[in-house]
């Protein structure tokens, strides 16, 4: 059966009869199937490397399916993946990848072949005689023949009348492959989609199996025991497989699943993971451990009920309200909304301008403002929320990139800039108007002496004194009401400094950090000759950053080496131990977001915002980022916690394609993501992610 002119995206929506539905090497970015798929009891989507994500809706109208394999995908997301896959009730065996024994492996070596066991030439197959048991109980398959036992109808999907545009969630491949049109019988075993070897062409099975019908396969009690996995080799795996205690995160999180790579669960697996899970990774928000409506917190707030204090015998913190709320509507928000931020551009012009944001900094009190530099030397002030420009200041030929950015705290209308230049300026906002004019832009800045090649600015908490750094040993301290140059601290590394902070309490103590791998803490006072102490990383640091009330100073060194350090004394209080990628290029940066509780880290080399707990070290969530079209591979340039807004942040996001701009996408994991809207924007080059915060 052939049908033409109909688009797998049509029959997403409406739904498909069959058993079994394989899509090999399909160009999916993200799968959308909301039609009725009843009978479906099998999935493949092996080698569709493209495909990146769920839609939150994808599997909700598959009450039946039993198998979905996933290997040689794109998948990373741990919680967005098990969202999806916890509204699949009858989901017994999932697949990110294939482990093979040891033996087998031996036999079976890596090549650039799709299927480990088989060989497509062959037009009779024989399945392996034995595989891993399922709950103490083995599994016996028997040899059969495509022509004898499939009688499948196959449907060849026109993929021209496909969206083959930018914003296209679906796109299929033009190349010619070789294809088979074997198919899974109906319950379908461990290894089930080692028989299909289909890769553009889109197979529908429909064989129904009698119920005096020989079972595809057989239990018994004697053939096989369970294989471990130190003893298997992966093979086809997914990204999502790498990511820390991968295995666990999906046993605690599927409860239902029986088989996962091959490997049986068994009780005492299902044990194990749940104490690592609890060790590791936060179900919802401050320690909470079940979900809750939003509207019972409320009523529990309003009524204070006898029963809520039996229930929670140890609350006594005021934000326990607070904190229950965005408890709730985290666990409700497994995508959390994305939204690029939008910039109204007043100017009349036709040409309206696209700006090339570089780094940014949320007003220490206004919580609808934000600063933003630009690649272009611009430095714009913006109504976040409404995305209206309050203040434009041009570059006028004297600033590059955009580097450092400081507001002043108690004067909340000034701004320091420094460029990748030298260029350092104090600009008062209210005397800068919303478009470019021409002739008052130097009315109310103040210049400073240049600092070479600077990455980083930061004021003091009585905004009287301002330090810079860059790609030198040297630290510079001005003065802001003379805008003099007081000092330059020569030597204060044995390699560049890329950021200098000051802490936000004490006017006379900064911390510095350097790609010597070291972080010093400084007081101004012992004028500074000799750090307070020296702490050291085990690779280059990108960055340090005081916690808001100076308790800790958290350090960023490259990949993803994140550690929280007592300010007091520079000893080592948590470890995050994020997963290494092996690059030296991917440099990491990290905030604080919620005060102190949580904190936010993302990488120059990776599309993922870390979320974990900065007092225990779990993780809670990440956030991938993910732009519209085929190749938007997005990267973390930047990012900062939304000082007003639990949960929420803004991360300066870059796309890999040199032709995109850069753009800042605030996050939001209180509310649900509109699932029609795109992500991020622009280029990727390691000269502008190796500087400044």
């Amino acid at each position: 059966m052939h049908l033409h002119d109909v688009s797998f995206r049509d029959l997403a929506q409406r739904g498909l009869p069959c058993q079994v539905l394989n899509l090999r090497s399909s160009h999916f970015r993200k799968l959308t199937m909301i039609g009725n798929f009843m009978r479906m009891h099998t999935l493949n989507l092996d080698s569709s490397a493209s495909l990146t994500n769920f839609r939150e809706e994808c599997f909700t109208c598959m009450p039946n399916l039993k198998f979905l394999s996933l290997c040689e995908t794109r998948i990373t997301n741990l919680w967005t993946t098990t969202a999806a896959l916890a509204k699949l009730p009858s989901l017994v065996e999932l697949r990110f990848q294939n482990f093979l024994q040891d033996d087998e492996a031996r036999k079976h070596p890596a090549s650039d072949r799709r299927d480990d066991y088989w060989d497509s030439d062959h037009t009779e197959i024989s399945i392996h005689d034995e595989a891993p048991s399922v709950s103490g109980e083995s599994i016996m398959y028997r040899h059969f023949n495509e022509e004898q036992y499939l009688n499948n109808t196959d449907m060849n999907i026109d993929r021209s009348s496909e969206d083959s545009s930018d914003d296209s969630e679906v796109d299929f491949s033009s190349q010619d492959r070789e294809t088979s049109s074997m198919e899974l019988l109906p319950d379908a075993p461990p290894g089930w989609e080692d028989l299909v070897n289909l890769q553009n062409e889109v197979s529908f099975g429909t064989l129904d199996m009698q119920d005096d019908e020989e079972p595809f396969f057989r239990l018994s009690d004697s053939r096989l025991s369970y294989i471990a996995p130190k003893k298997c080799i992966s093979h086809n795996p997914s990204p999502i497989c790498f990511e820390k205690f991968y295995r666990e995160y999906m046993i605690v999180s599927l409860p239902n699943l029986k088989i996962l790579d091959n490997l049986p669960i068994r009780k005492v697996d299902r044990e194990k993971a749940e104490v690592i899970f609890s060790q590791n990774f936060e179900y919802l928000p401050y320690k909470r451990k079940n979900k809750e409506s939003v509207v019972s917190i409320l009523q529990k707030r309003e009524t204070r009920a006898n029963h809520t204090r039996r229930l929670f015998p140890r609350r006594k913190s005021q934000y326990f309200y607070s904190r229950s709320l965005s408890a709730a509507k985290v666990g409700s928000a497994a995508w959390p909304a994305l939204c690029p931020l939008s910039i109204m551009d007043t100017t009349a012009r036709d040409d309206r301008r696209s700006y090339r944001p570089r780094q940014f900094e949320y007003h220490p009190s206004d919580a609808s403002l934000m600063v933003f530099g630009t690649l272009d030397g611009e430095v714009i002030v913006i109504n976040h929320e409404s995305g209206k420009i309050v203040s434009y200041i041009p570059s006028l030929g004297t600033m590059n990139s955009v580097l450092g950015l400081c507001w002043l705290k108690n004067y909340p209308s000034k701004v320091i800039a420094g460029s990748d230049n030298g260029s350092l300026r104090l600009y008062d906002i209210r005397l800068m108007p919303p478009t470019a004019t021409g002739s008052h832009q130097s009315a109310g800045s103040i210049m400073f002496d240049d600092f070479d090649q600077l990455t980083s600015v930061h004021v003091n908490s009585t905004d009287e004194l301002f330090l810079a750094s860059g790609y030198s040993k040297h630290v510079a301290l001005y003065d802001i009401s003379s805008g003099r140059r007081l000092q330059v601290f020569d030597d204060m590394h044995r390699e560049h400094i890329n950021v200098v902070k000051f802490s936000h309490h004490s006017p006379s103590i900064f911390a510095t950090s350097s790609f010597d791998r070291e972080v010093k803490m400084w007081d101004l006072r012992q004028k500074p000759n000799q750090p307070c102490y020296t702490a050291l990383s085990s690779r280059g640091n990108v960055m340090v950053c005081f916690s808001p009330d100076d308790q800790y100073l958290l350090v960023s060194a490259v990949d993803n080496e994140v550690k929280q350090l007592l300010a007091v004394d520079g000893r080592l209080h948590l470890d995050f131990s994020i997963t290494s990628t092996g690059s030296s290029q991917n440099y990491t940066r990290s905030y604080y977001m919620n005060g102190r509780d949580y904190v936010i880290s993302g990488s120059c080399d990776e599309h993922v915002v870390r979320i974990c707990c900065a007092q225990t070290g779990r993780r809670l969530r990440d956030v991938s980022l993910e732009g519209k079209g085929s190749g938007a591979s997005m990267f973390v340039q930047s990012l900062r916690g939304d000082p007003f807004r639990d949960f929420s942040m803004s991360v300066l996001a870059a796309y890999i394609r040199p032709s995109s701009n850069s753009e800042i996408v605030k996050v939001n994991l209180l509310a649900s993501s509109d699932q029609d809207k795109g992500y991020s924007y622009t280029q990727h080059s390691h000269p502008l992610f190796s500087s400044g915060g």
